[in-house]
């Protein structure tokens, strides 16, 4: 695996979660907004995408509800929960730690 996808699979939750702040958003617009923000870095297969958001919602760090859409489809809109959103918390400090360290090392070679 190269360090480009071991990067973004390591930061995959928190980017889910960092948009979902923002609003709630149903899975392919997830996927949209990830690959707009990131200018396609983290753009996001299904195949990865709906998997991660079950987890999240399996441990209680999002929440789902299906809404129906103007043309009579349905989609399912994902929220943060209180959980979530101390997760995120968490791991933005934790990410900014080991970004800080990881300049250290690279600035003192």
């Amino acid at each position: 695996m190269s360090i480009r996808n071991q990067i973004r699979k390591g930061s995959t939750e928190m980017v889910l979660l960092t948009l979902l702040q923002q609003r709630p958003m149903y899975g392919y617009e997830i996927s949209q907004e990830m690959t707009r923000l990131g200018d396609g870095y983290f753009e996001m297969k299904e195949g990865l995408l709906y998997p991660t958001l079950h987890r999240l919602q399996k441990e209680g760090l999002l929440t789902s509800q299906w809404q129906e859409t103007e043309n009579d489809r349905r989609r399912k809109y994902y929220t943060i929960t209180a959980a979530g959103r101390e997760r995120l918390k968490e791991q933005a400090q934790e990410w900014q730690t080991f970004m800080g360290k990881l300049q250290e090392i690279i600035n003192s070679a």
